[in-house]
């Protein structure tokens, strides 16, 4: 992803959430996500989809079950 595009990303999730502490890193091996931290904890992945010139973005989330309130 352009850097551009991370720039973007981020600050929709802040709008979105109305939280600044999100923060996307590249990467190192793929150039089609990024992760994605909540101030120091990584909670997910975006995947970047281009299908026929429509561009869509993808946020996967793992919820463990012992992460989960009692």
């Amino acid at each position: 992803m352009t850097e551009l595009e991370v720039q973007k990303l981020q600050t929709y999730l802040r709008d979105k959430f109305g939280n600044e502490h999100f923060r996307i890193v590249d990467r190192i091996k793929s150039e089609s996500s990024v992760e994605v931290y909540l101030t120091e904890e990584f909670i997910g992945t975006i995947y970047r989809d281009d299908d026929e010139g429509e561009v869509s973005y993808d946020f996967n989330m793992a919820i463990l079950e012992i992460d989960l309130p009692e």
